[in-house]
């Protein structure tokens, strides 16, 4: 493994766990668990994880836009893990 793939994985790692505590704040703020008023905000942290395809998402219908701002950090996700998955195939030839 080289040193890429060791900090695109990390990267990888470290955007899921912040992915996790975005999603548990915007499920808290959008239906009001625990005692917590109803945010409209509460999904702001999903669309800057999920950054650029929140920008591809605009002309999506209204009721599309949470699951948009929901699936977007996924595919950042998803990236990471492949370029490092990549970067250690790319290593070994």
């Amino acid at each position: 493994m080289n040193l890429l793939s060791i900090i695109l994985r990390a990267a990888a790692w470290l955007l899921t766990v912040l992915y996790t505590i975005a999603l548990i704040i915007f499920i808290v703020g959008t239906i009001g668990l625990f005692g917590f008023e109803k945010d409209p905000l509460s999904g702001v942290y999903l669309i800057v994880l999920g950054w650029p395809w929140p920008i591809l998402t605009e002309n999506l219908p209204e009721s599309l836009l949470p699951v948009s701002a929901i699936a977007s950090p996924l595919i950042n996700i998803l990236l990471l893990q492949f370029l490092g998955l990549w970067f250690s195939k790319m290593r070994h030839r």
